[in-house]
């Protein structure tokens, strides 16, 4: 009579538990891209871009690239600040404030300035999108035009110190894209998507 060898207890719960761990582990392979294909991808996340603005004095500016647009950030001098406040809204081709920080505010010079961090807003810095709103050219900065701010020689529109549309054929105040101070050097410009000059 011939003897069989009946495999021991352990041996068969090793063999049971190994494969129904490597069964675990090949339909989760095939599950996850599945999964991972819902989550949201990296190119539609939300994201900031910080500028440190620690070395400007009032009276400079600087120019950024931001969502294919260039962006304009100015530390106003206090002159700069009083014309802009001076000018009453019934002299504005454009009531709106066009800022995406405050979508529904008048085009009042406060309504068109970033706060600084923690602190009062004394009105000092303003960004805009530096596209004229007329054909979409690039506006001349620095004390130009006949408001002492912003002219565009391609069609001859004028901007004030609150990039706010005064003379010429542009219809709307200069954008204002979502931004804020992080901290007390730091801006942060947030991501929006392609902004689109609205016409009211």
């Amino acid at each position: 009579m011939s003897e069989q060898e009946t495999p021991s207890p352990r041996r068969r719960d090793f063999l049971f538990y190994a494969t129904g761990g490597a069964g675990a582990a090949a339909v989760g392979s095939g599950i996850w891209p599945l999964v991972n294909s819902m989550n949201t991808s990296a190119s539609a996340q939300p994201w900031t871009f910080d500028i440190d603005v620690s070395d400007m004095q009032p009276g400079t500016e600087i120019s950024v690239q931001f969502e294919g647009r260039p962006i304009f950030i100015r530390r106003r001098t206090a002159g700069d600040i009083a014309a802009a406040r001076s000018t009453p809204l019934s002299e504005l081709p454009d009531t709106h404030a066009r800022n995406a920080n405050r979508p529904e505010a008048d085009a009042s010079d406060s309504n068109r300035t970033i706060p600084p961090f923690n602190g009062e807003d004394r009105g000092e810095w303003l960004v805009v999108e530096g596209i004229c709103t007329h054909l979409g050219c690039a506006p001349l900065g620095d004390g130009m035009g006949d408001f002492n701010a912003r002219f565009c020689p391609c069609h001859g529109a004028h901007f004030d110190t609150a990039g706010r549309a005064r003379q010429g054929p542009a219809p709307t105040n200069m954008a204002i894209p979502r931004a804020e101070f992080v901290d007390a050097t730091t801006l942060a410009l947030k991501e929006t998507g392609r902004f689109s000059f609205q016409r009211q």
